[in-house]
């Protein structure tokens, strides 16, 4: 395992996997295949098909918010989670997980109401809520992974 902390995340414009040093976030990462910036100060899509990888290749603790774009909830709880992966970048990964168009990994986490928060650290959830929280519940979850 490297010494820095790392973050393996899928390019949001040609989804292919990039390995970055959350170190050097000050130095603007860009895809090494399509060459666009990947910007970790806001939660990132994840999908079935990259979850897996994500989660367990990332040394810094990943926070999956699984939502659906019709849910009120999940839309109260939306900049919420935008603020906190602005104010930890490089300190953790927020990453969202749309639950209509990957049902794989909903299911495999058991995940039957909507929004769920899961952490996860080396690819094992550590820490999960259900429903929407306050901002102040939302930190107190945060400090606890």
């Amino acid at each position: 395992m490297p010494d820095s902390a790392t973050a393996t995340v899928a390019c949001p414009f040609c989804e292919t996997l990039n390995r970055v040093d959350l170190s050097r976030l000050d130095q603007h990462p860009k895809c090494g295949n399509c060459g666009r910036p990947i910007l970790l100060d806001r939660p990132l899509a994840v999908a079935d098909a990259n979850f897996a990888q994500i989660t367990t290749d990332t040394t810094v603790p990943v926070v999956v918010d699984f939502y659906a774009d019709w849910c009120g909830p999940c839309k109260m709880m939306a900049p919420l989670l935008d603020d906190v992966a602005h104010r930890r970048a490089g300190e953790l990964l927020v990453l969202k997980l749309d639950t209509d168009r990957n049902p794989v990994t909903q299911q495999r986490f058991g995940v039957r109401g909507i929004p769920t928060l899961i952490a996860f650290r080396g690819g094992k959830e550590v820490a999960r809520r259900v429903g929407a929280v306050p901002p102040a519940e939302l930190d107190a979850f945060l400090s606890g992974i």
